[in-house]
């Protein structure tokens, strides 16, 4: 089970921190990722975090402003958000890809097994 939190209602140029706490099973095999869901839209890609935690990938429309990170240990996945505008309002949501190569970094939901159930972040302009 993936648990999301962190979201809330913040000003543009602001910053928040989603966190994404695994319960169930350890994390640490399986390459983590952020999704988004923006209002009336479809699911997007945000970030991706290979297990070891040494390769990571971003949107870019976020690259160069957010942050994704892992602690193993703690079976936690971060997002750390900065520079925010109303453009990333949405709910976001983490996942895990269990089968992803080391090293894999998948962009496409599909590609992702399981999910959490989201948290919304709104960004006021």
């Amino acid at each position: 089970q993936l648990v999301e939190s962190g979201g809330g209602l913040v000003q543009a140029g602001g910053s928040l921190r989603l966190s994404c706490v695994a319960s169930g099973r350890t994390m640490s095999p399986y390459t983590m990722g952020w999704f988004r869901r923006p209002l009336d839209n479809a699911r997007e890609f945000v970030a991706v975090i290979s297990s070891g935690g040494d390769t990571t990938y971003y949107a870019d429309s976020v690259n160069g402003r957010f942050t994704i990170s892992r602690d193993n240990a703690k079976n936690t996945l971060s997002l750390q958000m900065t520079k925010l505008t109303p453009e990333d309002t949405g709910v976001y949501y983490c996942a895990a890809d269990i089968q992803a190569l080391p090293g894999a970094v998948p962009t496409a939901p599909h590609e992702y097994d399981f999910w959490g159930q989201g948290t919304r972040v709104t960004v006021s302009s």
